[in-house]
């Protein structure tokens, strides 16, 4: 047994290694690259020690990457928590923060245990564009001053007044340096396709140091004081300020997770690989947060950046991101000497740019198109001059508030209709209608003339009881005062409920299927004039102003011809909606109705069938045909009573066709047999022996039986019971009870 683990396992890598080595390894080298200078980068700009950035890097990528649940996420430090750890280093020192970060660690394994990954997705994405945008923003003001050859200081307000002086006292030697990066940075996109290759931060930051050796110019550099090693250092518990250390640790722990499943989110919609799985990234992070802080590494996430590289290289497994680590690791390792080659304003000019970078115009034009600019604004300017906690904590609740705005706020419009002298007034209100809306809906009723005739139309989703007692006040008073108020209610809230239970939001009757019945929302007229043609009239205006705009998008491919499917015979009884028992649209079904859903048998007295037939086969070329019966049916129940048998009058006549149905079912029909053991009572029970010998009969067609014998369409059956809203299956020999999962069958008796 031991020997077949041993080559199962063997094989297993050697699968690997022909089918995906050559892809992760090409691709964790770019990713190397790409990390090595974001690295020290944010490890300055968080005022943490230089190797604290290389240590974060190895570990997010060794530790997350083996651990976390998403395969081709590379994590690391990320410029995302460079305001907030550049806050904790200054209150508590590096040591305590490197306590912070294992406490967050825990906290987020907590959060991948509680299996709570899902919900800090709730997190609005306006809030957390804008979040990364303040941060952006933060960064480069920070960053802009060591460019210029001075230092940043401790909040964006101090370093936005101080800019002017800086400017003007700026190092020649420093702006040179941090300047050449920018350009690179912000121009290498513009090269060619083979060129752009090479990472862009890799290939600044060489350029930049390479020129600060060879120019006789004193750039500032790196200072590592000491190796990789030396660097590890265990972490330090605060003497005091519990509930500032607490703070910092739910900080921590929520941004890291917020922004690593953002990102692993993105990352998914990259690739068609294996999708990530939320709470065992939690696993992963936090595993890494634990790691990096007890070895004092900075705080690690999922990064973007790093994960988009990743992809775009062709990276098939988390090997790749487990070798970038290694890489990172060697580096730190042997080559620290080249890391203290680097001038620090070369890193800062390549922070300027990535602050710069999280400011998306993209993300600005969405936010104002959905309406929540204001929410973006709010929120960045927060971050910005406050901290990052407290601008996410308001710009969530603007979010919210926002939110709260547009669900409890009714669209509403009043307007005359008719001539002048009918003095007729239609009132519109839609949406959620609560006591929040009262004093737009008093002001909308209040400019209704007093003597008018009033059509109130609610369609609401929410009616609380304040607004339901405001308008039978308001329409109290209407009417008293010489006026006419019909209210006719097409929502799911209606007024009559509102005073016996809380309030609770419901869908509108028939909404799903399209259908809104008459008797639902018309319950008569606001003039005197007679009910005939006035259903129809009403629902032809009501269709107008909420349904022809979206039925013209499924009209727009057939203005010019139709090209049905199949050809649907059915009964003419109103309680039969073939598009709607269908799931189907216009130019699905070329539907023929008449009493009973009878095919009459050649040579036919009535040629309307036959030429519908005709038509629908060789003419629009269907490939299916159907006959539909349905339950308690009334051609069915004069079948049964006899009132059919003498042939007299139109209805008696056409009835004669359905004769060798009733014979059929009298003689013991097998569809007839099926349908009684089924449940169906008598009269169903003659209605699908019905639809089989129409079948029957229909097959014997010579049209369609060509067709049928050529292949070129085919012929079924169903029956429509009313009772229970359900379809089931007809052939020439029973009934198919048997319904889709999750859906109940019919009691067999």
């Amino acid at each position: 047994m031991q020997m077949l683990s041993e080559n199962s396992s063997l094989s297993r890598r050697g699968k690997y290694f022909r089918e995906n080595f050559r892809y992760d390894l090409p691709a964790s080298l770019v990713v190397f690259l790409v990390a090595l200078p974001l690295s020290l980068g944010i490890a300055i700009a968080s005022g943490a020690p230089v190797m604290a950035g290389l240590i974060a890097g190895v570990v997010g990528g060794i530790v997350a990457g083996m651990i976390g649940g998403s395969p081709l996420q590379v994590s690391g430090p990320a410029a995302g928590l460079t305001v907030v750890v550049a806050e904790l280093v200054a209150n508590f020192g590096w040591k305590v923060t490197c306590a912070i970060t294992v406490a967050a660690g825990v906290l987020q394994i907590v959060f991948g245990l509680s299996r709570v990954a899902q919900s800090a997705l709730a997190i609005a994405p306006v809030v957390v564009h804008a979040m990364l945008a303040g941060i952006g923003i933060t960064i480069a003001l920070q960053q802009i001053h060591v460019l210029l050859g001075g230092s940043s200081r401790s909040d964006a307000w101090e370093n936005l007044t101080a800019l002017p002086g800086q400017i003007v006292d700026f190092r020649t030697a420093d702006v040179l340096v941090g300047g050449l990066v920018v350009v690179i940075m912000l121009t290498w996109p513009l090269l060619p396709e083979n060129v752009r290759k090479v990472p862009a931060p890799l290939v600044a930051i060489v350029a930049a140091t390479l020129v600060a050796i060879a120019a006789p110019i004193d750039a500032e550099r790196i200072e590592l004081g000491g190796n990789f090693f030396d660097s590890i250092a265990l972490p330090e518990l605060p003497t005091g300020n519990w509930s500032a250390v607490v703070l910092g640790v739910i900080t921590v722990a929520l941004i890291a997770s917020v922004e690593s499943l953002l990102s692993a989110v993105a990352v998914d919609k990259m690739h068609t690989g294996p999708r990530t799985e939320f709470n065992r990234e939690l696993l992963g992070q936090g595993s890494a947060n634990i790691t990096s802080g007890m070895l004092g590494g900075l705080p690690v996430t999922g990064v973007i950046v790093r994960s988009s590289t990743n992809v775009a290289t062709g990276a098939r497994t988390r090997a790749s991101t487990v070798m970038h680590g290694v890489w990172l690791l060697v580096f730190s390792v042997l080559l620290t000497g080249l890391v203290q080659q680097i001038p620090t304003a070369a890193l800062a000019g390549l922070l300027v740019v990535i602050g710069i970078q999280l400011v998306k115009l993209a993300h600005m034009r969405l936010a104002l198109r959905t309406g929540d600019l204001w929410v973006y604004l709010i929120t960045m300017l927060s971050v910005i001059f406050l901290n990052l906690l407290e601008g996410v904590g308001i710009g969530l609740a603007v979010a919210v508030l926002v939110l709260i705005w547009r669900v409890v706020r009714a669209e509403m419009s009043a307007e005359q209709f008719g001539t002048d002298e009918s003095r007729q007034w239609r009132v519109s209100v839609r949406g959620s209608l609560s006591f929040l809306a009262l004093p737009r809906l008093t002001k909308t009723l209040s400019s209704v003339p007093a003597d008018a005739h009033v059509s109130l139309e609610l369609d609401t989703d929410y009616l609380d009881h304040a607004a339901a007692d405001m308008i039978e006040d308001w329409k109290r008073a209407h009417e008293a005062n010489g006026g006419t108020v019909l209210i006719q209610q097409t929502g799911g809230a209606m007024i009559e409920d509102a005073p016996m239970a809380p309030p609770a939001r419901r869908a509108a009757f028939g909404r799903g299927l399209g259908l809104v019945p008459w008797k639902f929302w018309q319950s008569g007229t606001a003039t005197d004039s007679p009910r005939a043609l006035q259903p129809i009239r009403d629902g032809v205006d009501e269709y107008h102003r909420n349904g022809a705009d979206e039925l013209l998008g499924y009209l727009t491919d057939l203005t010019d011809g139709q090209d049905p499917d199949t050809l649907f015979v059915t009964c003419a009884d109103s309680r039969v909606v073939p598009n709607v028992i269908t799931s189907s649209g216009p130019g699905d079904l070329f539907t023929v109705r008449n009493v009973g859903n009878l095919v009459p048998a050649a040579p036919a007295t009535d040629t309307s069938v036959e030429a519908a037939i005709e038509f629908a086969i060789d003419e629009l070329g269907v490939s299916s045909a159907v006959v539909c019966g349905h339950s308690s049916c009334g051609a069915m129940k004069a079948l049964i009573a006899g009132d059919a048998s003498d042939g007299s009058g139109p209805v008696a006549s056409w009835l004669q066709n359905a004769q060798p149905s009733l014979a059929a079912f009298r003689s013991g029909h097998p569809a007839g047999l099926s349908a009684a053991v089924a449940g169906f009572d008598e009269v169903d029970q003659l209605g699908i022996v019905n639809v089989a010998v129409q079948l029957q009969t229909l097959q014997r067609h010579p049209v369609v039986g060509r067709a049928v014998a050529d292949g070129r369409m085919r012929v079924a059956g169903l029956f429509f019971d009313i009772n229970t809203a359900r379809v089931v299956r007809v052939t020439t020999s029973g009934v198919e009870v048997g319904e889709p999962d999750g859906v109940p069958r019919r009691a067999i008796t």
